[in-house]
């Protein structure tokens, strides 16, 4: 576990780190990044780099943790990833069930395995599940997720690369939009953003825009139209000690 300066979270917990690309969001990712300089800094946790590792001895942190959090599960992996198997991922979510004081953000690109695993999980409402759309070619991911059993759904839009052309988000309670940052980003446009931001009004979906993104991206803010824009689904009404 750490605090992370990711703005729409609080913590990350890494039951499992490492993962391979699967689609042009990926090609620039950050985690590949920090696993490989973690290993060189001889991290016993990244001994195998960016390669899929199963973290069994964090599986239990969250339940250690008394003070109600916000933890973004696997920032450094993806727990709908082949190389993991069922077993495991189902012991990650008997954790998330258990902690009931926390609420637990999982993000996804893979989500043809989440549909065909969602009705073998236990979805207790204090889990989030997630599935990132980075243009238009995988707007079906969105469709998968409102297939699956999730108490609370969301979407991030980061790094967004292209138009999503007029997204139906009935039934997603967020949406988290950012541009790339690092010296290799791609550029994001504002009428991209602002798509999106109508389908939010529109479906009643919580906005919540992360960054412009780029080389500098402390520089470049998080100011869209002048304004900061942090929505995101009530805390006080997901937590509870109630399944």
């Amino acid at each position: 576990m750490a605090k992370t300066t990711i703005e729409w979270t609080e913590n990350s917990w890494n039951p499992v780190t490492g993962c391979t690309k699967i689609s042009p969001g990926c090609d620039n990712c950050y985690a590949e990044k920090m696993a490989k300089r973690l290993k060189a800094m001889g991290n016993p946790s990244y001994r195998n780099g960016f390669e899929v590792t199963l973290q069994e001895q964090l599986l239990d942190y969250p339940l250690k943790r008394k003070k109600p959090s916000i933890f973004f599960v696997n920032s450094m992996s993806d727990l709908f990833h082949k190389d993991i198997p069922f077993e495991y991922i189902l012991r990650v979510f008997v954790t998330m069930n258990l902690a009931k004081q926390h609420i637990f953000q999982v993000l996804t690109k893979r989500t043809e395995r989440l549909v065909k695993l969602s009705k073998k999980l236990p979805w207790s409402k204090n889990i989030w599940m997630g599935v990132s759309i980075e243009n238009d070619d995988y707007k079906f991911r969105l469709d998968h997720l409102k297939n699956t059993d999730a108490k609370v759904k969301f979407i991030s839009f980061e790094p967004l690369i292209g138009r999503v052309e007029n997204p139906n988000l009935d039934g997603i309670d967020w949406a988290i939009v950012g541009g790339e940052s690092g010296y290799k980003s791609r550029p994001i446009k504002t009428e991209w953003i602002d798509e999106i931001q109508v389908a939010c009004h529109r479906s009643n979906t919580d906005f919540f825009f992360k960054q412009w993104g780029g080389f500098n991206k402390k520089k470049n803010g998080r100011l869209l139209h002048g304004k900061t824009w942090d929505e995101m689904p009530s805390l006080t009404r997901h937590l509870s000690t109630n399944p």
